[in-house]
């Protein structure tokens, strides 16, 4: 089981660990090739019995509410990328020199011969819509694709099924880039790199080489960040084929093997006959939606590994008019008054928030949520001078309300209490009380949502009825 291909699985015996979005099709996958496998799994709940259930009826063995015991006979472990590298299943499988897989590695090592190229997309925010708006461009060049990985869509559905593809546009998490060791990308991008996911990986630095690994053996292209030096740093480190180049993105004037922005055009100096003197016009920074700062940045990034791959200029202006962000990533809701109200529900951490916040120039801010250890002074002190008034929602608002004090003295905040249902339209109802005409009440909540809601979505549905209850 070293890095080679394993073409026969027949009587292999794999531990996949955790059953959920990835567990089960790696299950369902494996045995189909022959494999013997067991599931484990820490949870017995019903969801999990259910989902046991089915891999049972195929003839897969599970065993729920023991995740950390490595079944006898064990030749590999193919585990969901949620699981901490800490746990003890896997320092016994260490112990017993059994290999560790996530989901992106076996289907990395799954792909047939001559199969599509991976254009792959990292970083802490933007990933989705970046991995989206590269799909969208790709396909605009007449090129079979899709956007897959941590986007919802599974990447052993992709390599394993009928549908034949030229090129994937894949987004991959910290988590999936520290089991996926083989994984060789045609060209990769790290977005951003801000602390996230800290209590998973232990420490900043550990954060970092994972995401970098996915710069690891690129062919083409690797795609920084010039206003986040970090990212750059990571292409220097790593191990590259012959003639791979590093390429920036930038929201000013790009200089040679850049991408930037030049007069409300989007242009590339990497992908262009003599750089030095040449810059070839993509798109009018108009094309890209909305024209967010930190969106423009993905469509950069975008672009930068569709023209990696060859794609012409044109099919990369029509991919990003073609493209439809998300719901609750910096959408427009409704104009009130001569307000704007915007929903960035999204927005789940202070990085996020940051971008979203940078894209207004007076702004009522609704805010909180679950913290998840983050801090609040950098975000507030950089956004200070664009606040009109703040409204705090949720279990964790007294430390934003802290820093607000600490950084914004000046600037009005309304702290509710309530966590009910009708907690978001009395903050929207507050947030209209605070703003004037041209002003934008932003929903960009730096904080995660499930102390209120079931999900950012729900968050960011709950805002929009407010809104529209305004409206009406």
């Amino acid at each position: 089981m070293g890095s080679g291909q394993v073409t026969d699985w027949q009587g292999k015996h794999v531990t996949v660990a955790g059953l959920g979005v990835s567990g089960v099709p790696a299950a369902k996958a494996l045995h189909g090739l022959g494999a013997k496998v067991t599931v484990v799994n820490d949870g017995d709940d019903a969801r999990a019995r259910e989902q046991a259930a089915e891999l049972e009826a195929l003839g897969v063995t599970v065993r729920l509410g023991d995740g950390d015991t490595l079944p006898d006979g064990t030749e590999l472990i193919v585990t969901a990328p949620g699981w901490k590298p800490d746990k003890p299943l896997f320092a016994a499988a260490d112990a017993a020199g059994v290999p560790v897989w996530g989901d992106v590695e076996l289907a990395w090592r799954l792909r047939k011969p001559g199969a599509a190229d991976w254009l792959a997309v990292t970083g802490t925010n933007g990933k989705t819509t970046t991995v989206q708006m590269l799909a969208s461009i790709l396909e605009a060049a007449g090129l079979r694709t899709a956007a897959v990985g941590n986007i919802g869509v599974s990447l052993l559905d992709a390599v394993l099924g009928d549908e034949e593809y030229d090129v994937l546009a894949v987004e991959l998490s910290s988590y999936q880039l520290h089991w996926a060791p083989s994984l060789r990308a045609h060209s990769a991008a790290v977005l951003n790199l801000a602390p996230d996911h800290l209590d998973w990986h232990g420490s900043m630095e550990a954060y970092a080489k994972d995401k970098g690994r996915i710069y690891e053996g690129n062919r083409v292209a690797c795609v920084y960040n010039t206003a986040d030096k970090a990212t750059e740093d990571l292409v220097r480190e790593a191990d590259v084929e012959e003639g791979c180049r590093a390429v920036g993105f930038t929201l000013g004037t790009p200089g040679p093997s850049q991408l930037g922005v030049v007069e409300g055009l989007l242009v590339d100096r990497a992908f262009v006959e003599n750089r030095q003197k040449n810059a070839q016009e993509l798109a009018e920074v108009a094309d890209v939606k909305p024209a967010a700062p930190h969106n423009i940045a993905n469509a950069l990034a975008a672009a930068a590994l569709a023209r990696a791959y060859g794609v012409p200029a044109n099919a990369v202006r029509e991919g990003l008019r073609n493209f439809t962000p998300d719901a609750h990533r910096i959408a427009h809701v409704a104009d009130v008054d001569g307000v704007a109200y915007v929903d960035d529900s999204k927005a789940t951490n202070t990085h996020a928030a940051q971008a979203s916040l940078a894209a207004y120039d007076s702004v009522v801010w609704i805010a909180g949520g679950l913290a998840k250890g983050a801090t609040f002074d950098e975000l507030v002190a950089g956004a200070a001078q664009r606040l009109r008034g703040a409204v705090l929602i949720g279990r964790d608002r007294a430390l934003i309300r802290e820093a607000l004090a600490r950084h914004a003295p000046e600037v009005p905040v309304v702290d509710l209490e309530r966590t009910d249902t009708g907690a978001m339209l009395q903050a929207v109802q507050e947030a209209r009380r605070l703003a004037r005409p041209g002003d934008t009440v932003l929903l960009a909540p730096a904080c995660a949502s499930m102390d209120m809601f079931a999900n950012y979505n729900k968050r960011g549905d709950a805002f929009a009825q407010a809104v529209r209850e305004l409206g009406a």
